[in-house]
């Protein structure tokens, strides 16, 4: 039997990626925000953000939390490249980073045409090994997720780091706040949130779609679903294709044909969310102050 306090299905569709009997766990609960969850299976653990506290945290099954690392520079979204190192956002210093397997920090970006970027808030990576990240201003906002500061950049954009040369082109410029993304499994798609209705009454608070082209430029931008509590934040698909958003009430899962079907409720705001486990099918879910997981039916895509 399907637990109804868990669940919301919407579609007959939903009832086939979610197991009825499984549990919400609650794994960790003293973060002030959580947020950027990624997987390393080869270390069978998890690393996560806790913006305001200036911590990244690590979660290993039977072993309990530890910090990995203070001081972050209010770190926010984090992947992994095609080399299993860690990338990262940093609102502190505006940046997008990359730690090396000695544990030295490279970065990757942190201006785009002379100007300081706004405050690097999620990343993804292409198997090409372009970087792709957003730029809203979130991080500048107030002193409590990064420094205040007037934003440098006239726009909020979408920005592609080329693996070869370095250089950092803007390939989406019209978002209010652009905030998680993720690619399609076969890359042919980049789903990317608008959450300007954070701080905007009558915002967007939609996932809008694009085609990629030849992994480098995107076109034909739509919107694919509208997030009705909350606003979307972080997002990840699993291998069908299917996306699962953060929202106020929990994790929004949307079909491929950008139809909700149906909901995993969670006691506190989702910020973000990535599949883990040594089959990827465990949602490790991030939430205001906790770091929640559930076991589903079906698995991530294999790219971060």
């Amino acid at each position: 039997m399907t637990n109804t306090a868990l669940y919301e299905i919407h579609d007959q569709r939903f009832g086939a990626l979610i197991a009825g009997s499984a549990a919400l766990e609650e794994l960790y609960s003293s973060c002030r925000w959580a947020e950027g969850p990624v997987w390393f299976n080869d270390s069978n653990s998890l690393l996560w953000s806790d913006i305001p506290n200036q911590r990244m945290l690590r979660w290993v099954p039977d072993g309990g939390v530890s910090v990995f690392r203070s001081l972050s520079n209010f770190t926010n979204g984090n992947t992994r490249d095609r080399q299993g190192r860690l990338v990262s956002c940093e609102h502190g210093t505006r940046r997008v980073t990359r730690t090396e397997v000695d544990g030295t920090i490279t970065v990757l970006a942190d201006h785009y045409l002379g100007r300081r970027l706004n405050s690097p808030n999620d990343v993804v990576v292409h198997s090409s090994g372009s970087v792709w990240f957003t730029d809203p201003t979130y991080g500048i906002l107030t002193d409590y997720e990064g420094y205040k500061s007037d934003p440098e950049q006239p726009s909020r954009n979408v920005y592609r780091l080329d693996p070869v040369s370095g250089d950092i082109s803007a390939v989406v410029t019209d978002f209010l706040q652009p905030n998680g993304l993720v690619f399609s499994p076969d890359e042919s798609l980049l789903y990317i949130a608008d959450s300007g209705a954070s701080h905007t009454d009558g915002a967007p608070r939609h996932i809008r779609v694009f085609d990629v082209v030849d992994g480098k430029t995107l076109r034909n931008g739509r919107v694919f679903a509208h997030i009705d509590n909350g606003i979307p934040d972080g997002m990840r698909v699993d291998t069908d294709g299917n996306l699962w958003s953060s929202a106020a009430d929990g994790i929004h899962c949307f079909g491929v044909d950008g139809v909700l079907l149906g909901k995993i409720k969670i006691p506190q705001t989702v910020s973000n969310l990535t599949f883990g486990g040594p089959r990827r099918n465990r949602l490790f879910i991030t939430a205001t102050q906790s770091l929640y997981a559930i076991y589903v039916t079906t698995s991530g895509a294999q790219h971060p």
